[in-house]
């Protein structure tokens, strides 16, 4: 529970340097980008600290090119 409260010091702390300014310059759109990747680097943060399984992209790439790998293959052997 020490990485979770830590990691979400982190995050507000953050917040509380970066919103500042972006709300002083009435850059919403930004506010709302930082906001959603925030909240979305503090979530995967949370689960890896809390040993939750995550997917791994490459996971995904590997089984997208896999056929065409194989294709390869067998065109080349």
């Amino acid at each position: 529970m020490l990485a979770v409260g830590g990691i979400l010091t982190t995050a507000v702390i953050i917040a509380m340097l970066e919103l500042p300014g972006l709300w002083k310059k009435r850059q919403v759109k930004e506010i709302w980008l930082f906001s959603i990747l925030l909240l979305l680097g503090t979530g995967v943060g949370i689960a890896e600290s809390l040993h939750i399984p995550l997917p791994n992209p490459l996971d995904w790439v590997s089984y997208i090119y896999r056929p065409i790998g194989q294709l390869l293959d067998s065109a080349l052997n």
